[in-house]
């Protein structure tokens, strides 16, 4: 799982086995591991139903989709679940979660077997 931060825009990108995952267990979590025991997580855990657009905890940022609406976008040729959150005064927070595509142009250093073909 890819995470991408952009001012208010976060975007979470899944393999094929991630989505499959997701879907079957609600919930896929990954760790980035910095000097001095420093831990950055991140990643999805479905709500039952409402979507708890993202929130930041501590160290971790978390998006909880419906688990019936990642059902259906894992089985489907939907690209992503989006949703737009009010942050107040006019500002407003872009939670993405895609499939993440192979490229198109070949990258020597990337293991892109698990991506989803390109359309």
């Amino acid at each position: 799982m890819k995470i991408r931060i952009k001012g208010n825009s976060l975007r979470l990108r899944l393999t094929q086995s991630e989505v499959d995952h997701l879907s079957e267990h609600g919930s896929l979590m990954e760790a980035t591991e910095f000097p001095n025991g420093h831990i950055f997580e991140y990643g999805i855990s479905c709500a039952s139903e409402d979507f708890i657009p993202a929130s930041f905890t501590g160290n971790c940022i978390t998006v909880s989709p419906p688990i019936q609406e990642v059902k259906k976008w894992a089985g489907s040729d939907k690209v992503s679940i989006e949703e737009w959150v009010d942050l107040g005064n006019g500002k407003q927070l872009r939670v993405l979660v895609e499939k993440d595509f192979a490229c198109l142009t070949e990258r020597t250093h990337e293991d892109e077997s698990d991506m989803f073909p390109n359309p």
